[in-house]
């Protein structure tokens, strides 16, 4: 067994605190800039407008995760406590929120320049994988998104919780969110998918989904929400409408002329 009494905060600046969790956006963020500048993108053109992609890429992360998780993890909290909403410093993201506010800035910013939107969501789909996995550590630093209780020789004991010998399921959403997939969507880049933007964007989607889906067993349900219909929890029934959203675009992009 370990034993997690990690401090969220990483170190202060002048009494400002500096959390890991802020830590992990920052470093997924230049990562994956940096993997899509230096390896991914060949068309000088896409290299000359991907730096202000970005600048909408944040904005629709923040958004959409904000957005994603008072709609879909705690809306009655929100609508008695509305100016809560902004107070985004308290925690409280939505990865598939976030993932629809990717896709809703990225048609934006598509439009603007008259581009196919799935060039720009490829790339996305191939160096999200990086942010995830910095994330998950920071939920595991954080004592957040805990697993369920387990007697397994790695379970993990979350002191800021509770006593309960726990699945370090961040660990797992880390490994396979992060890791494999980034090394999925890498071999399936190799095989040339990418000459039909929108495959690496559906793949993405499945796998995550998939992914998500089998880990969330061993992930506590949120409290406010419990277990649904199946006993299956919120994560799992999103990752459900993900997931047959990937398989209907990738069935479009195989039959695409």
């Amino acid at each position: 067994m370990f034993i997690n009494n990690f401090d969220p905060v990483a170190f202060e600046i002048l009494s400002l605190e500096i959390r890991w969790y802020s830590l992990a956006y920052i470093i997924g963020i230049i990562l994956g800039w940096t993997y899509c500048k230096k390896k991914l993108i060949k068309d000088h053109h896409i290299l000359s407008l991907f730096d202000d992609f970005v600048t909408y890429l944040i904005v629709g992360v923040i958004l959409g995760g904000r957005i994603g998780y008072v709609l879909f993890y705690n809306l009655e909290y929100y609508l008695e406590k509305p100016f809560e909403i902004l107070m985004i410093w308290n925690g409280g993201m939505s990865f598939h929120g976030g993932l629809i506010g990717v896709i809703v800035a990225t048609r934006f910013f598509s439009n603007k320049y008259k581009i196919n939107q799935f060039i720009f969501l490829d790339l996305v789909a191939l160096s999200a994988p990086i942010g995830i996995f910095f994330g998950r550590i920071a939920n595991f630093i954080n004592s957040e998104l805990i697993g369920r209780a387990t007697d397994l020789p790695w379970s993990v004991q979350f002191v800021l919780i509770d006593n309960i010998e726990r699945h370090p399921s961040q660990l797992y959403e880390a490994f396979f969110e992060g890791v494999i997939l980034f090394l999925l969507l890498g071999h399936f880049l190799k095989k040339n998918y990418s000459k039909k933007p929108g495959k690496i964007s559906a793949l993405f989607l499945i796998f995550y989904s998939l992914f998500r889906f089998f880990i969330e067993f061993f992930r506590s349900p949120d409290p406010q929400i419990g277990y649904l219909i199946l006993n299956l929890t919120q994560g799992q029934s999103i990752s459900i409408l993900f997931l047959l959203g990937g398989m209907a675009l990738l069935y479009l992009k195989n039959n695409e002329r």
